[in-house]
């Protein structure tokens, strides 16, 4: 009885991680998420680990998390994994306000994001 498994998403020589409610807005996630599309890992984790950007540390983790799904879930070869997806998306947005003059509020507003990292092994080149 019971549900069927739902089908694998991914191709066979990929593998994702996913993270939620990162504590910044998705346009400054994205700037850091496109700097690492596209590139290997090892230069991705790279750029990431002496960048200046606040959530350089976070980006790393879920790219060290998918880097080490594609190794022991998939058993794909490290040395030839590359980021082939990285997504930055919209999460929850806490709203705050703060008092300002003559009875009136400013909104203030705490955006939250989450991001989405897909490796894919390259082809071997004969």
């Amino acid at each position: 009885m019971g549900k069927k498994s739902a089908a694998r998403r991914l191709a066979d020589n990929e593998a994702m991680a996913y993270t939620r409610l990162i504590r910044i807005s998705p346009q400054k996630l994205n700037v850091v998420a496109q700097s690492i599309r596209g590139k290997d890992c090892e230069t991705a984790l790279n750029s990431l680990t002496f960048s200046q950007r606040r959530v350089a540390g976070e980006v790393k983790k879920v790219l060290q998390s998918a880097i080490a799904n594609a190794e022991n879930n998939q058993q794909l070869d490290v040395d030839r994994l590359y980021v082939a997806e990285a997504t930055a998306g919209r999460e929850l947005v806490m709203k705050r306000w703060r008092p300002r003059a003559r009875g009136r509020v400013a909104r203030i507003f705490k955006p939250f994001s989450n991001l989405r990292i897909v490796v894919r092994e390259r082809e071997e080149v004969a």
